[in-house]
């Protein structure tokens, strides 16, 4: 079964039949709202909203334990993050939807892995490459049926927010080698790989990064929020074709 986590928008698809919502519980506590199941293409699919239908959990206070658990427990393997992220390489302009191949983790305090247990045997997952390959792949092919170009690879900087960053610690991250900047990339991509899910992003840059481009001068949030809803429209083209894909 096919999991789509995001925000805004991602459930006016043109092919989805709404069955019914579904109040979810954890030993991680609950997940950020109620699971939203559906058919879109014949096939089930799941979404959650990430930070609530309300848009009133800031990315620190996500329960991205509890969020995976629950989707686990109900069948899924695969899952489609969707997220919003600020432009730092030089292409990833306002509107290009990006799909990372690598990340790296400045968060803090965020409660990162189910092997939080002494009585409970651990295991050290191979993070070489975070994110699914098969389900990269199925994204990328989705995308091109439908013709929506999308950048393969990159770096995800995963920083705490919710403020967005000064224009020295995106230098600072451009330094470290990261192409884009958001704030849910972590822990969920590492939860979901010691779950043994099949987990990919489709990264939405909503802006440029402080002191790039037209965010020289201050990001506006009017603007940032009207690019992010008009890419959506392109997201859900790509998520319309993925539940139909499959890699070889």
């Amino acid at each position: 079964m096919l999991a789509i986590i995001g925000g805004r928008g991602l459930t006016q698809l043109a092919n989805l039949k709404i069955t019914h919502r579904q109040v979810m519980r954890t030993p991680y506590g609950e997940p950020s709202c109620a699971f939203l199941f559906g058919i879109l293409n014949g096939h089930e699919v799941i979404f959650l909203a990430r930070h609530g239908y309300g848009y009133t959990i800031p990315p620190h206070l996500v329960n991205y334990r509890a969020n995976l658990w629950a989707l686990r427990e109900q069948g899924v393997m695969d899952v489609v993050s969707v997220a919003t992220v600020g432009g730092i390489r030089g292409d990833m302009v306002p509107g290009t939807l990006v799909l990372p191949d690598q990340v790296i983790d400045y968060t803090h305090g965020r409660d990162s892995t189910y092997f939080d247990s002494r009585n409970m045997s651990y295991s050290n997952i191979d993070f070489s490459s975070p994110y699914s390959q098969a389900m990269r792949r199925r994204i990328l092919h989705s995308a091109a049926l439908v013709d929506q170009p999308c950048l393969d690879g990159g770096t995800y900087a995963a920083t705490q927010g919710p403020r967005l960053d000064s224009m020295a610690e995106i230098d600072r991250y451009e330094r470290d080698g990261a192409h884009m900047v958001g704030m849910t990339g972590m822990p969920e991509v590492a939860l979901a790989m010691e779950l043994d899910m099949n987990y990919a992003t489709i990264a939405v840059v909503a802006n440029y990064a402080a002191g790039r481009g037209d965010s020289r001068q201050g990001i506006n949030m009017e603007t940032l929020n009207t690019t992010a809803e008009r890419a959506m429209e392109r997201v859900r083209a790509i998520l319309e074709c993925v539940v139909n894909c499959h890699d070889d």
